[in-house]
């Protein structure tokens, strides 16, 4: 019997296109659904007349494929991965290769990689960034796990990943276990912050100086063509000035301002915590999305407390053009925050999992495919290449000049928008950021005396080594 080269489980739309992705690329499929009725749509439309064979079990999908058997696997994240794992397994042998290509938390991946290696079955966490279009055409893609595997499977990844302009695939092993879906989950993280910032930027132009629609749309087109060129500032353009067929209005103005999150952000906040590294601009950038779901108490605020807000009966009377060039800079500096933030989490927890990442191969992998694709991530490969042990983005003389050079406006901006009432969580959670991490000295040294009041915490001295303690209550 013929068999395929590879098999992909889950034909949901990624799913689908990935495995168009493969074949166009010369690799024979076969796929498997758990929802018969979507796999036969799916060979009668999009897969007809390509080399793409169905199995309408398990059994029969290990059956069709070629020793060892490399199985990727695209369904939703938790239960249904340790479902259908389990339902694989006595059907695969020793050295077959799983490669799950979902959104894992990276706990999960360690768990299952750990348990099939005692199976000697190869398992590979990687992440997929890119959405619809790019696992049709080319995503980025962060594969961890079994080094072995990565070797077998390598060839297969790196020719459906997306290329960078020199032709190099966005696609290198990131590092054992959980690395790659921890990898993506950052990425994930990072994109939180992005949007966040790209739309605080838009609602103060948009609320504060009146802008219109078209030219919203002139501004992040300029501004694509700069220093922020990136794939959400892209799409940014090309949105503002779409209509709806039905009202005629801005589509932006017809869609409910309450914001959908699948988790990512919130596992790369929680991992930060767990770690004790600050991500304040991608903690905020959840946060905001959950106070964007409480419509209707928002509905209700507005209504009780807009007296309240400082300033909000006043419109803004200064050059409006000005004004626009200071909320670049804003978000530039903020994006660099960002993007900071991930790479120290990322650090922390090379450290903390002896994965050993290489953060300027990881910044070269974003750079085309992904959604937090910007023109800047060549300054961060460089950066890395410089230095692979720098401690912070901000320390490198490139990201540093940015920050100094646009903190003026970053101020004006964010301090503007503070006396007008309009929110910008993120952009501000980025500069608090940035006068943290400069600050050499902070006021933690009165938390600590506040710690050792009420619980006999202890704490350090600046003048001598050891632990202390005071009895605050003797004089």
């Amino acid at each position: 019997m013929e068999t395929q080269d590879l098999g992909l489980i889950g034909l949901a739309v990624m799913g689908q296109n990935l495995v168009l992705n493969m074949e166009r690329n010369g690799f024979k499929v076969s796929v498997f659904n758990r929802t018969q009725e979507k796999a036969e749509a799916f060979m009668n439309e999009r897969a007809r007349g390509k080399n793409i064979k169905r199995s309408r079990s398990i059994e029969e999908f290990c059956s069709s494929l070629a020793q060892p058997r490399v199985v990727m696997l695209m369904v939703k994240a938790g239960d249904p991965v340790d479902d259908l794992l389990g339902q694989l397994i006595p059907c695969l042998e020793q050295g077959d290769i799983i490669i799950d290509g979902g959104n894992s938390r990276f706990q999960d991946t360690i768990r299952r990689a750990r348990f099939l290696k005692e199976k000697q079955i190869h398992y590979m966490g990687t992440g997929i960034s890119g959405g619809e279009e790019g696992a049709l055409h080319g995503p980025s893609i962060m594969p961890g796990g079994s080094e072995e595997a990565w070797k077998h499977v390598k060839h297969l990844l790196q020719t459906i990943a997306a290329k960078t302009s020199d032709g190099s695939p966005c696609c290198e092993y990131i590092g054992p276990d959980g690395a790659g879906h921890y990898v993506k989950m950052v990425h994930n993280g990072i994109e939180y912050g992005d949007i966040q910032l790209i739309c605080e930027a838009y609602h103060i132009m948009r609320s504060l100086l009146g802008l219109s629609y078209e030219k919203l749309h002139q501004v992040f087109t300029e501004w694509n063509r700069g220093d922020l060129d990136s794939y959400l500032i892209q799409i940014t353009s090309e949105i503002l000035p779409k209509k709806d067929k039905e009202t005629g209005k801005p589509m932006v103005e017809v869609i409910l301002d309450r914001a959908g999150q699948k988790g990512t952000g919130a596992w790369t906040a929680q991992s930060a915590l767990d770690l004790g590294i600050p991500v304040p601009t991608i903690a905020e950038a959840v946060f905001a999305r959950s106070i964007s779901a409480l419509k209707t108490e928002r509905i209700r605020a507005s209504e009780m407390l807009s007296r309240m807000q400082s300033g909000s009966e006043r419109i803004y009377s200064g050059d409006k053009e000005e004004f626009i060039d200071a909320v670049h800079d804003a978000l530039y500096a903020s994006k660099v925050c960002s993007y900071t933030q991930g790479f120290a989490l990322m650090k922390a927890a090379s450290k903390e999992y002896n994965w050993n990442l290489n953060y300027g191969e990881i910044a070269s992998i974003w750079r085309n495919g992904c959604i937090i694709r910007a023109k800047f991530l060549d300054k961060i490969k460089e950066a890395f290449r410089r230095n692979p042990n720098l401690d912070n983005l901000l320390l490198d003389p490139f990201f540093k000049d940015i920050v100094v050079k646009n903190q003026k406006n970053w101020r004006l901006v964010i301090s503007t928008a503070a006396n007008f009432g309009i929110p910008v969580p993120a952009f501000t959670s980025a500069l608090s950021y940035f006068d943290s991490y400069r600050s050499e000295t902070l006021p933690a040294n009165l938390l600590q005396a506040m710690r050792d009041y009420f619980g006999a915490h202890t704490y350090e001295r600046v003048d001598k080594e050891g632990v202390f303690h005071t009895d605050w209550l003797i004089e």
